[in-house]
Order: C-alpha cells, then structure tokens, then sequence
C-alpha cells in the first residue's frame, strides 16, 4: 500500500511546491513509483513538471467535485515513474460546490484509495490555505511534511497549522502524523538563517529532518523550465539536497536500508 504524505503550510513562499516537485521527482529517480497531486489552485506543481496549465482539460477538480476516476486523469512526467494528477483555477470554487457534499472532508481520501496500491508514495501539495480541500488532503494523508523557511516570521502561524492538524487527528483522521519539518531556502552565511535553525530544533528536536534546503539559484530557475531540478541540473546543491531528503524519507519509512556513509554530501 502507497504512502500518502501531504506537504502543507498555509504561510505563502516557503517552499512547500518547490519541495513537491522535488521530493517526488527524488523519490521516483530512487526506483519509487510516485504520483503527484496538484491541490492548489495556483497549478504551479502542474506547470512546474513540464505541463501547460492552459491545456489542461481534466483535474483533480473532476475527481473531487465530478467523481471522475482518478485513473482518466493521470498524467505521465518527464522523470521515469513520476506521474502527476493536475490542477485547474476551477478548484477555487471547489470549496463552495463541495460545501453540501456527504462527508465533505472525505471526499479526496476516497478518490485516493481508489489507487493508493498502485503507487509506492503519494504527494500532495496542498495550496497556502487551512480550507476544505487542505483540510481534505490531511485527512486523506498518512503523514505531512511541513516546510519552514529559514526567514524572520518563520515560525508564524505554524501553531495554527499544528492546531488545525490536532483537530484532524481528533475528529477525522487519527493516523495523521508529522512526517517531520524541512527548513528550506537556508543560506549558512546569514545569522538570521542560523537562528531561525536552532529555534526550529529546539522547537521540534527530532522531528525536524536532518536534511536542510539550502538556497540555490538552480533551484528557483528550474520551475520557469517547467522541470524539477534533477533535470534542470542534476549536480546543483538544490538537486543534492532534495536526493538527501528523499533518502531520509525513503530510510524514516523503511523502504530501504541506507548507510550514513553513502549519503550525498551537498
């Protein structure tokens, strides 16, 4: 059965799609099959894997609010075993059309399960929101990843995250758990960087994963290529340090065995 993880923060620009991309890109260059679904309305994890948001004709919209099956929407990338189901500007009005539905914070688990056992990891990038269709793919998930940028205001708002992930677990999801905090756009040459490190440690301890995103130039321009960065440039520190990160998942969810040593050294 395929592990459904959720990347969520509802604070904008901390490299929660960046991560998506990435991460998934990692995993599926790591032999994992993987599927990527877009739940944000902005569509940039649909654009940022090569596809024409214009062009797009069904959605994860269809899945959630016309019951289409998942499987007519399913998308093959350019990465080898990495498939994505798009976004679409529709799924801003989802919210409004699923407000009537029968277990309306549901509605995505269903559609996931549907083909959960077909894939080794499933991703959602969920849109900077707390709304319905977040609220939605944390109850269709198995854990989150919570990304924090390594900038002033990095910790705010994440108590009402963790507050609103409480309430999931408490009412709709019980299994939910915290897959762990990535530090992301980490510059070591910057105090504040340095600071925003050591409050999230003490903060989290041993939830926040080892690997750390550093910032790199390669790995903001890839997105305008319509590629992850393993494509765009696969020796860059940014495509290094998703590699990391998707070893560590890979090793957090015993898929693998990985010794220290043969960690990537950024």
């Amino acid at each position: 059965m395929g592990k459904i993880i959720a990347l969520a923060n509802q604070k904008g620009g901390v490299g929660k799609t960046t991560t998506a991309i990435n991460l998934a890109a990692s995993l599926a260059v790591l032999e994992q099959k993987v599927l990527l679904i877009d739940a944000d309305p902005q569509a940039n994890a649909t654009s940022g894997v090569g596809l024409d948001i214009r062009t797009v004709k069904s959605s994860i919209y269809d899945c959630v609010v016309e019951n289409m099956d998942p499987r007519e929407i399913i998308v093959e990338t350019d990465v080898d075993r990495l498939s994505i189901i798009p976004s679409h500007i529709d799924l801003v009005g989802a919210e409004i059309e699923m407000l009537n539905l029968p277990n309306r914070e549901k509605v995505l688990k269903t559609v996931l399960e549907q083909i959960r056992d077909e894939y080794d990891f499933i991703l959602i990038d969920c849109s900077p929101s707390l709304g319905l269709i977040t609220v939605n793919a944390l109850t269709a998930a198995d854990s989150v990843v919570i990304p924090v940028q390594c900038e002033y205001f990095a910790l705010e708002g994440l108590g009402k995250l963790l507050n609103t992930i409480k309430i999931i677990q408490n009412r709709l999801n019980p299994e939910l758990e915290i897959e762990g905090f990535l530090l992301t756009m980490y510059d070591a040459r910057l105090n504040l960087s340095n600071q925003v490190y050591d409050e999230v440690h003490r903060h989290f301890q041993e939830m926040v994963f080892d690997t750390i995103i550093q910032r790199n130039i390669r790995l903001s321009e890839a997105p305008s290529y319509g590629k992850p960065v393993l494509l765009y440039d696969a020796s860059s520190k940014g495509a290094v340090n998703y590699l990391n990160l998707a070893r560590e998942v890979l090793k957090k969810n015993n898929k693998h065995q990985l010794k220290e040593e043969q960690k990537v050294k950024a």
